[in-house]
């Protein structure tokens, strides 16, 4: 039986040993449950009002340092890119005159040139011994203490790792020649001679960054299903080919992700170049970075310095985003 009342509908159900019970619902669209969730979300609003003041001021310290340290130079390197600044007077605006010296400037090509050459290097090499040791970590041994033995060149500083390879690959003093003389009978100029400079540096750069790349990978690892791996076992697969059929495929946001960081990090290389060699034996290996620190704080001509910079972030850009978009690293085969 169903009677009506005001606002309400109340229906009658018999329970179990009490016939004739009588069981009230209220309309879920008016009633008391409506206003509760109003008075619920008015309080939340005002919560969140009144957190508005300490959240602005937690927040301000990193809003005042990315200001200060990222925003207004980027602006400001932005704006002497279209000027003639030499420290000692005024910037003058020239408008687009250093990029049409920058187009003319065969130093410029030839830095840009050696750095994608050190580039290439450390990508294909850094990302394949990377992509070994991940797999090792995680299909021979899970050992924490190899984890952080292969993670220490990462904790190095560049300047750090950078000197104790010089002292290593010296041509009279260093380990590795003497290692060199007992078995070759001669030693090699790491540093000195034009073919051996960048190959040099970019191993330097991939030992540095190997541990690192290789746990982001071993990480990426973890979330295969072991599952596959033993499907491919029950098909007859070997070692080898589930690594190419199966681990590269399921690996690729995560390679991807190491490719493009490897790409940034050795577009920007300085540091190690500075300490070893520095842009010699005969512009061998002047980088890009190189040529940019000489021009602004050797020859004090800044203008050119900040146009090279911008166009240098513009190149990273570039190919930061066709690389993304070539490798579809938004998209996983493991579904």
């Amino acid at each position: 039986m169903v009677t009506s009342q005001g606002n309400h509908a109340t229906s009658v159900k018999p329970r179990s040993g009490e016939p004739g019970a009588v069981a009230t619902t209220t309309s879920p669209s008016k009633g008391p449950g409506r206003k509760a969730r109003r008075t619920a979300v008015t309080r939340s609003a005002a919560a969140r009002r009144r957190d508005l003041p300490i959240a602005l001021l937690l927040i301000l310290p990193a809003v005042i340092g990315f200001a200060t340290f990222y925003a207004y130079p980027t602006l400001r390197g932005i704006y002497l890119s279209f000027t003639e600044f030499h420290v000692l007077s005024p910037p003058k605006w020239v408008g687009l005159a250093n990029f049409r010296e920058l187009f003319g400037d065969d130093v410029f090509w030839h830095s840009l040139l050696v750095t994608g050459y050190f580039v290439l290097l450390s990508v294909v090499f850094g990302t394949l011994i990377s992509l070994v040791t991940a797999v090792v970590l995680d299909r021979v041994t899970r050992s924490s203490a190899l984890r952080g033995v292969i993670l220490l060149p990462f904790l190095i500083s560049n300047v750090i790792a950078a000197l104790v390879w010089q002292w290593m690959l010296d041509p009279t003093l260093g380990i590795v020649n003497i290692a060199l003389k007992h078995l070759t009978g001669h030693s090699i100029l790491f540093f000195g001679s034009g073919g051996w400079a960048i190959p040099s540096l970019a191993a330097i750069s991939v030992w540095k960054w190997m541990g690192y790349y290789a746990l982001l990978i071993f990480a990426g690892l973890q979330t295969i299903p072991p599952t596959i791996y033993e499907a491919g076992r029950v098909d007859g697969a070997s070692e080898i080919q589930m690594f190419r059929r199966l681990t590269v495929p399921l690996l690729r946001p995560i390679l991807v992700m190491v490719v493009v960081l490897t790409v940034i990090n050795s577009f920007q290389v300085f540091d190690i170049v500075q300490v070893t060699t520095e842009g010699g034996p005969a512009n061998a290996s002047n980088v890009l970075q190189m040529y940019i620190y000489r021009k602004a704080f050797r020859q004090f001509d800044f203008g050119y310095a900040a146009t090279m910079s911008l166009a240098l972030f513009a190149l990273l850009i570039a190919v930061t985003f066709t690389q993304l978009r070539l490798a579809r690293a938004n998209e996983s085969d493991l579904s």
